[in-house]
């Protein structure tokens, strides 16, 4: 890779770490309040497949809050410049589309690790958690991140401004995450609700990744790896067309 790409990933880098109060602690927080309630609400009524509820809910918070926070990275950094029009300053450079590409999804990845190493290290004061398979539990993170920090792109370069920003978060982003099994197993679902759990690509982010900790899930984690690669696959090619196009960057 070039010089532009390093250059441009260490800006992306340092732009979230320069505020990691902001970007990193505070999800974090969240993610902890979270916790607190639901568990204080349902540790004695609910186990999932024989995982006490505590346990069980721990790492679809991570997950959670790691795609929400690759997502946001992302979006929120071209949006930025958009709006201020420094993105000119980016895309002068000789930097090529792919460069750009990975720059911003490297980052958005990077973030979400950070945030989700960090609310795995404050929720395991409740229930110290088990690593089945840590192979999975990585590759299903960086795909998950990867996934949303592209889509973050697509946000930011179809956005013109903060509040269409807004609702591709509040009514794409939000409601793929929060029905995606983190606080619950598809299987308490009513059989229609279930089938359409099954069409969510979050869904097997957040299964697969707890498999990688339990050793048990509601899909088949090579199934679930299937559904996220090609998920991965489909959004980038996409992406890529569209920074290759310029638009809405270029013109």
């Amino acid at each position: 890779m070039s010089v532009g790409f390093a250059t441009l990933l260490y800006k992306e880098v340092l732009r979230f770490w320069k505020v990691s109060f902001q970007t990193v602690a505070a999800p974090v927080l969240t993610a902890l309040l979270y916790l607190m309630i639901f568990s204080h609400v349902l540790e004695s009524q609910v186990r999932v497949h024989g995982v006490v509820y505590t346990a069980f809910l721990i790492p679809g918070l991570v997950m959670m809050s790691a795609l929400q926070n690759a997502f946001a990275n992302s979006s929120s950094s071209l949006i930025q410049s958009k709006v201020t029009g420094s993105v000119v300053f980016v895309l002068l450079p000789p930097i090529s589309y792919v460069e750009f590409y990975l720059a911003y999804v490297v980052a958005a990845v990077l973030r979400g690790l950070m945030v989700g190493i960090g609310v795995l290290l404050v929720t395991s004061w409740f229930a110290v958690p088990t690593f089945v398979a840590p192979g999975w539990i990585l590759a299903f993170i960086v795909l998950g991140g990867g996934i949303m920090g592209t889509l973050g792109m697509v946000a930011g370069i179809w956005a013109d401004k903060f509040d269409q920003l807004a609702a591709f978060q509040n009514f794409l982003v939000m409601p793929l995450t929060m029905l995606s099994g983190v606080f619950y197993s598809i299987h308490s679902l009513p059989a229609f609700w279930q089938q359409v759990s099954h069409f969510n690509p979050v869904f097997y982010m957040i299964d697969g990744f707890r498999y990688g900790f339990f050793g048990v899930s509601d899909v088949d984690p090579q199934t679930s790896l299937a559904v996220v690669g090609a998920t991965f696959l489909i959004v980038s090619a996409a992406t890529l067309i569209l920074l290759r196009s310029g638009y809405k960057l270029r013109s």
